[in-house]
Parts: C-alpha cells; structure tokens; sequence
C-alpha cells in the first residue's frame, strides 16, 4: 500500500494469528509500543500512541457539536472510539456497528486494560452487520457519526464512495457532524481530494484535520468531517469547552490542539482549501 518505504516493530511475542470472514487479525507483544493490533498486515494501533488518533477522531466532531446526544460509531472494532465517546457523559446512547465480530473478541480478549474498557457501557448499542445498509434504517436519527474505518482496500473499500456519505448525511440530524478516517496527506493526498469532493456535493462545510501517530504510515493521519451547520468555522472552532473531567483523562486532544489540526502546510492546503467551506479566516493566509 505505501511503495518504496516500510515501517517495522520488534516483535517480542505473538499472542494471537486468526482468519476472520473478512480479514487477517494478529495481536503482538512489541518491545518499546507495547500491545499491537494488525489487520490484514497493517498497524491498526499499538499501547503507546493509540490515544492520538482515538481522542481525535472523537473529540473533534464531538465537541465541535453543541449538544450530541445520538452517537454512531462506525468500524471501530477495538474499542478506542467507543472508549473516547462513552467519557461524554452528556451523550445519551451510542450505536457502534462494527463488520467484523472477531475483532470485537479479539479487542476483548486483549486490549481489556487499553481500548477495549467501554463494551459494557448501558448506552452502548453493538451491531454487526454492513453499516451502509445499516444506516439506511435510520435517517435524521445522530447528532455525530464517526467513521473508524481501515484503508480503502477490502471490507472498508465501500466507506469511501459518495454513495455512502450521502447515507450518513441522510442519517444526520439537523446540525450533525460526520468524522471519518481521512488517510494521510503525505501519500493519499489524491484520494482525500477525491473524497472532500464527494463531501462537498453533500454538505455545507467539509474540511480536513490530521493528528500525529508515530506507528502510522509517514507518522501522520487524516481526518475527513462534515458538516450541516452553515458557519464558516462549525469544524475549526469547538463548539463548547471539555470539561475538566474530561481534559483530566484525556492525554492528546486540547482544545488548542483541535484549532491547529486544521492548519495545514502549503501543499495539502492547496487542495484542501477550494473544496472546503467558505472561510473568511483563510482568506488572511496566502499559499
């Protein structure tokens, strides 16, 4: 998936090596990031840096809503989203449709003691089924849909075509807001225009954010998020504060942080920029 560069951890133990209907899962002991979780050979997430992508993917959709009571999390199988989502204590239930089971047990089994610590959650609704038929039954129903899914290759390769954001739009309340796993600018930087495309034949405002995750690919991650809120900054800006229960667990997300995810170097915001919701802020920055 990434030619001519490859990114390696010592293995200390294998812990588990499985075949689900849907893809390869292996959990290792590394050396220096502790636990990890690939699917289909690629790093889905290690102990040491899985919190800079779970509470960004949260956190910046969540809290860029004013009041989110209805939660649907999409993928997200080892539990790192819904552990981010079930800290809001204001958010009344949460949907998780996840594909593949097994990685659900696997996270379980595992990752108890790291991400998977929020399946008991009394708010908590887990299905396995197909989301973009699963959302169908559901439209005008989530305040924020977050889509943790894996590359655009196998069972995640339909949670990238229009067809499926207009399901999510369709699903949104008034005012909701959609968070997807956005890849990375340094190599999929053709696809998240194809995508921001999409989105911006379906809603208001899109735009585009990144987090840092040093056992990704380039060491970097994308997030792609939309919008139905009409404001020049409904993503950019944080709708409310965290409160400082939550800041207290969270060891990533600020809201300082969550203004610069946007700000973008000069050769991603070259694409990013006309495809994203008018902004009078940008106009201050030439590139």
């Amino acid at each position: 998936m990434w030619p001519g560069q490859a990114f390696s951890l010592k293995v200390e133990k294998v812990l588990h090596e499985a075949k689900s209907k849907y893809q390869d899962i292996v959990v290792f002991d590394s050396s220096s990031y502790g636990r990890v979780l690939v699917l289909d050979g690629v790093i889905q997430l290690t102990e040491r840096d899985e919190f800079a992508y779970q509470e960004m993917i949260v956190n910046l959709p969540i809290l860029s809503h004013p009041r989110p009571r209805h939660v649907l999390i999409i993928g997200g199988g080892d539990g790192g989203v819904l552990r981010e989502v079930a800290r809001h204590t204001d958010v009344e239930t949460i949907t998780m449709c996840e594909i593949d089971e097994m990685v659900v047990d696997v996270a379980k089994k595992f990752f108890g003691g790291s991400t998977a610590t929020a399946f008991n959650d009394p708010r908590l609704n887990l299905q396995f089924q197909d989301a973009a038929e699963y959302i169908k039954k559901f439209p005008g129903h989530f305040d924020v849909i977050i889509v943790d899914s894996s590359d655009p290759v196998g069972p995640a390769e339909t949670l990238y075509t229009r067809q499926f954001y207009m399901g999510l739009r369709q699903a949104l309340r008034d005012g909701g807001v959609i968070c997807t796993q956005g890849e990375c600018m340094w190599l999929h930087l053709e696809l998240i225009g194809e995508v921001l495309t999409h989105c911006k034949e379906l809603f208001p405002t899109v735009d585009y954010a990144y987090t840092c995750v040093p056992s990704y690919p380039s060491g970097q991650i994308g997030f792609l998020l939309c919008s139905l809120d009409t404001a020049p900054t409904a993503l950019k800006q944080p709708a409310r504060e965290p409160p400082a229960a939550l800041l207290d667990q969270l060891r990533y997300y600020n809201t300082r942080v969550h203004r610069a995810a946007f700000v973008l170097p000069n050769f991603a915001e070259r694409i990013v920029a006309p495809l994203r919701g008018k902004d009078v802020e940008d106009k201050k920055d030439t590139v």
